[in-house]
């Protein structure tokens, strides 16, 4: 008893593996763009062969439906040019056997191939859009081999056998239910054809089927709507990603931001190792007073104050020691030093949430700078 009890704790513990797939493997992550792009050039798209299967079996039963005289017509000339030959033409030498063959062929068939066609066609390019790729065509080897155990796996203890085995159960209802309630309700008809004209029969007959078949593809057409639903669904959960995947990702397209942090950190250094060139180039230094210095320069030409230098506490002091020297305007707003100390990396454009501040410290340096000209020009 406690052998078969731990075999049954298993059975079920590979069942919950298998309806929480993605989840019990750590992929727990929405999937990126880039790996949606990707499965879609790989082939691997949310597509309902029920969708596809439904339209195939409608429209064509639809064309037999419309052109169902001519298509009668056809064949009682078809009938009727071979049996009145029949003892004219000999098939292995009168070309013209063969040529009546693939003439009458096509007349019937043609129709019905080229709507087969367009539904076909339509269904996918419904689901997918229009997508070409040889991928999926690719040979695969490790296919080749036979894994029982993962194939019974996946049809029988998993959330895509279960509703494959339920939606097979249905479309056997639909069919077989269609079938019984027509023939039911035309089985006096049916019984009565023992003693009709052969047309009649065969009228009565291809009009039943024909309705069968519209009716069925119908019902069919309805049921893809939950099929189509669960592949999409089914399509997203076998996409998920763990969250390291997607920190892979990221760092495949962004860059590892250990490193980018790492170059913006040299750089940085290498620009505050030139302060005593890049300071004295600056318009005004912004301080707070002593923790924090911004130099900021602002020529014609550019697309907006750009952040020459910055640095805090001795580094800040040496800041506005070197603008004092050359005559740079050193002007203090603690909460503007702070706040671009903080948002602005040297090299870069201020940000434009602080255009209106930095505008109206640089008009006030401009005013002084030309009151202070006109004094000097007036003591001369």
């Amino acid at each position: 008893m406690s052998c078969l009890n731990d075999e049954a704790l298993k059975a079920a513990l590979l069942m919950d593996l298998q309806w929480f797939a993605a989840e019990d493997e750590g992929r727990t992550e929405e999937p990126t763009e880039y790996k949606i792009q990707k499965a879609r050039e790989d082939g691997r798209v949310a597509k309902s062969q029920e969708l596809v299967g439904a339209l195939v079996l409608l429209l064509p039963a639809l064309t037999i439906f419309f052109l169902a005289p001519s298509m009668l017509r056809t064949c009682v000339e078809m009938l009727r040019f071979y049996f009145s030959r029949i003892t004219e033409l000999d098939p292995i030498r009168d070309r013209v056997v063969a040529q009546a063959f693939f003439d009458y062929l096509i007349k019937l068939t043609l129709p019905i191939v080229a709507m087969s066609m367009v539904a076909a066609v339509f269904a996918n390019v419904v689901q997918t859009g229009f997508l070409f790729t040889t991928k999926p065509l690719t040979p695969d080897f490790s296919k080749v081999v036979p894994r029982l155990g993962r194939y019974f796996q996946k049809t029988l203890f998993s959330m895509e056998g279960l509703f494959n085995i339920a939606k097979s159960i249905i479309k056997m209802l639909i069919i077989g239910s269609v079938a019984f309630f027509l023939i039911r309700s035309e089985i006096k008809e049916l019984a009565n054809l023992q003693t009709a004209s052969l047309w009649l029969g065969v009228t009565t007959v291809a009009g039943l089927a024909i309705r069968m078949l519209i009716i069925a593809a119908l019902l069919l057409l309805l049921l893809s709507i939950p099929d189509m639903l669960f592949q999409r669904w089914q399509y997203r959960e076998s996409l998920k990603m763990s969250k390291q995947e997607v920190k892979e990702e990221r760092k495949m397209y962004e860059g590892d931001p250990l490193i980018k942090s790492r170059l913006r950190q040299r750089m940085r250094e290498l620009m505050n190792r030139n302060i005593a060139v890049t300071v004295p180039r600056a318009d005004v230094v912004i301080a707070n007073p002593t923790h924090f210095a911004v130099a900021l320069e602002y020529k014609s030409g550019m697309d907006g104050p750009t952040v020459s230098a910055k640095g805090e506490d001795e580094l800040a002091l040496r800041i506005r020691r070197i603008a004092e020297e050359n005559d740079v305007p050193v002007v203090e707003n603690k909460p503007l030093a702070r706040a671009l100390y903080a948002e602005a990396e040297v090299g870069e454009i201020i940000p434009e949430t602080y255009y209106r501040a930095v505008a109206d410290v640089l008009a006030y340096v401009y005013r002084t700078n030309e009151e202070r000209r006109r004094n000097a020009g007036l003591g001369a």
